[in-house]
């Protein structure tokens, strides 16, 4: 496997059976089984399915859901399962793949033996990280902004893509409008939407508080976190007049994903890996937490698994990186970023342990080619003047308000990491606590000066 691939292990959709992609295989023709976000599947009837490449099964599976010329690159077949999910290049041949997936398994995950000896790959069209958003905001066909808005709304309800609150209540409310219709007011909308809530936002905001104050509290209904906010938010969705129905539902999945493009890791393919945590209390004792690593085209975000929040976020520009994996060693993927240390600008760099590292690796170095070849025009805008400040315009007013509220969930919470951080003062390289250090990095985004003070190795650094 090779950078252009996208592959990731956190719990997703695969999640939600174990099964398989090819009913039967004759001497000649098989039946394959192709899976939508939604979980629907869609038969395909292949000749020599054996030797049948991914674009083969594309163009299959564009033809079956009568889908227009924009997605041959909105969309790929991805190999998923619980364990590991991988997106297929045009030129794989999906049985060949699932016929290996024991050894990409055992290379890429550290699942025990028994559960990989069940695992089952299956095969689902979904979104192509590699789509940028630039262009899926030019897509008007109903059926492809389906797929996406399905993609986009699994990924918020297993909070794949963390969002705050009131975000999340906006979001549900636009899937409230897809799924009930316009907003009435009455007791009966309001037990609709009571009774799916997990349909419209994500579990967590779904459970009702319990505690001894609240047993104590009036015994008539009680709403649970979100919901009035998601009432409130599914009565200010705006019905524009006139149009058919069709066309209100594609002003609705594309609002949806318009809200969804303000995520920063909006389109990625997720990893998942292990960081240090900080060394807290008297014995300093640190330990590792879960992490999952989202890479999509435009930068790198860290996102801790359990609390649902951004721990690192890094557009491609802030950042140097590279993979280890030496004899018995764990393979790590490295980041190097800019930091501060009592109000002293340093370097810092964060060591994620996976057996994913390397595929994380090829894929932020396959994003910075296609942003090389294919987007002159963002190679161009990081060609600036320092004083212009590097890469894209920043964000206007009203979505810098949405993206860095006070603790937001996409916020960096770097106090939660432990990194290694140092100093260069032009004569040597100076350890920041802990005391530990580690060679620069040369890997990083060539499109133009990075945002960082450039620290130069020398023969005697040991590495972290």
């Amino acid at each position: 496997m090779d950078g252009g691939e996208a592959g990731s292990g956190p719990p997703g959709p695969a999640e939600r059976s174990h099964r398989s992609s090819v009913s039967s295989v004759g001497a000649r023709a098989a039946d394959v089984l192709v899976y939508l976000m939604d979980d629907t599947a869609v038969p395909l009837v292949v000749e020599n399915v054996v030797s049948i490449t991914a674009q083969d099964l594309h163009r299959a599976i564009r033809e079956a859901l009568q889908l227009p010329d924009i997605a041959v690159e909105a969309f790929a077949l991805w190999l998923i399962s619980p364990l590991l999910e991988v997106q297929l290049k045009p030129k794989h041949q999906p049985y060949k793949v699932c016929r290996q997936w024991p050894d990409l398994l055992l290379r890429f995950t550290d699942a025990p033996e028994d559960d990989m000896a069940m695992d089952e790959p299956s095969l689902q069209f979904r979104r192509n990280v590699f789509f940028p958003k630039r262009k899926e905001l030019q897509v008007n066909n109903e059926d492809v902004l389906r797929l996406l808005y399905e993609e986009a709304k699994f990924n918020v309800l297993e909070v794949r893509y963390p969002c705050d609150v009131e975000d999340c209540e906006k979001l549900g409310a636009l899937v409230c409008r897809l799924e009930l219709g316009p907003y009435r007011q009455g007791q009966q909308t309001a037990c609709a939407v009571k009774e799916k809530l997990d349909s419209f936002l994500p579990a967590h905001l779904c459970k009702r508080p319990h505690s001894l104050f609240t047993a104590f509290r009036s015994r008539g209904p009680r709403l649970v976190p979100g919901e009035q906010g998601l009432l409130n938010a599914y009565q200010e969705v705006k019905e524009e007049e006139g149009g058919s129905e069709a066309e209100l539902l594609t002003r609705h999945y594309r609002a949806y994903l318009l809200k969804c493009h303000e995520l920063p890791y909006y389109g990625c393919a997720f990893f998942c890996g292990e960081v240090d945590k900080p060394a807290q209390g008297f014995l300093h004792r640190g330990g590792r937490k879960a992490v999952t690593v989202a890479i999509n085209l435009e930068g790198v975000h860290v996102i801790d698994t359990k609390e649902k929040h951004v721990l690192l976020g890094l557009r491609f520009q802030e950042l140097s990186w590279d993979y280890t994996c030496s004899g018995d060693d764990e393979p790590i993927l490295w980041l190097e970023f800019d930091g501060e240390s009592e109000g002293m600008p340093i370097n810092k760099l964060l060591k994620v342990y996976s057996k994913q590292a390397e595929l994380m690796s090829g894929l932020i170095e396959y994003c910075i080619e296609l942003s090389l070849a294919k987007e002159p025009a963002l190679a161009q805008e990081t060609k600036v003047s320092p004083s212009a400040g590097p890469g894209p315009q920043p964000p206007t007013t009203s979505q810098r308000h949405k993206l860095r509220r006070q603790s937001s969930v996409v916020c960096s919470r770097i106090q939660h990491l432990a990194t290694i951080d140092y100093v260069d003062d032009g004569k040597e390289i100076k350890r920041v606590k802990p005391k530990r250090t580690t060679s620069f990095f040369s890997r990083q985004l060539s499109l133009g000066p990075a945002t960082y003070g450039v620290v130069q190795p020398t023969d005697s650094l040991e590495q972290g």
